[in-house]
């Protein structure tokens, strides 16, 4: 009798599983979003046009894949990407499918969060 030989796939599991996560619309506007630095929840609702319980769903499973980090300063929580290498998958993937990031994720938003009030005072 021949013996089957067997791959690991633990590491074919993790990558996977990156992939998993990255299967929802909302989260790869939220990455794409923190593709310039940290941002809080406020901006990715005027951006997204999202509910803030709803984008608070999807960074819960961003923050649980070990893709997104948040940071408290007083009310608020800011959000930001850990390993940018992310942004060469999603690149890849914009580059496969031939769709590229809607540029509307690129204009200024403002809202009430210490960054935004920092600076529209100095500007």
């Amino acid at each position: 009798m021949i013996e089957e030989q067997k791959i690991n796939t633990d590491p074919l599991d993790a990558q996977t599983q990156v992939f998993k996560n990255l299967t929802h619309p909302a989260r790869i506007a939220i990455l794409n979003i923190l593709r310039d630095g940290e941002h809080c929840v406020c901006h990715m609702e005027a951006y997204l046009g999202f509910r803030q319980s709803y984008i608070s769903q999807q960074l819960a499973v961003l923050r649980e894949a070990g893709l997104i980090q948040d940071r408290r300063d007083g009310w608020n929580i800011f959000y930001r990407v850990i390993n940018p290498n992310i942004y060469a998958v999603l690149d890849a993937v914009q580059k496969f499918t031939g769709q590229p990031v809607d540029p509307s994720f690129e204009h200024v938003v403002s809202c009430n969060c210490p960054h935004c009030i920092a600076k529209q005072n100095s500007g």
